[in-house]
């Protein structure tokens, strides 16, 4: 398991999102896990999701990441 900020944002991404990530610069990559990062650490409802499941709130972070920066 990926221990990086990027590392584990690539991770927590489906194979075609992560795909289209690792496309990107490496800047792009480090500021898209730093928002995954803040995303994770200040909605409480993924706390409540990390509770149930760890990856399902990392996905949802994710997810909720790209479609901003879409």
């Amino acid at each position: 398991m990926p221990t990086d900020a990027v590392g584990r944002f690539l991770a927590a991404l489906g194979p075609e999102r992560r795909e289209a990530v690792t496309g990107r610069p490496q800047e792009e990559q480090e500021r898209l896990a730093a928002a995954w990062e803040q995303e994770l650490a200040s909605d409480d409802e993924l706390d409540t999701l990390d509770e149930l499941s760890p990856p399902a709130a990392e996905a949802e972070a994710a997810r909720r990441v790209l479609e901003r920066d879409a």
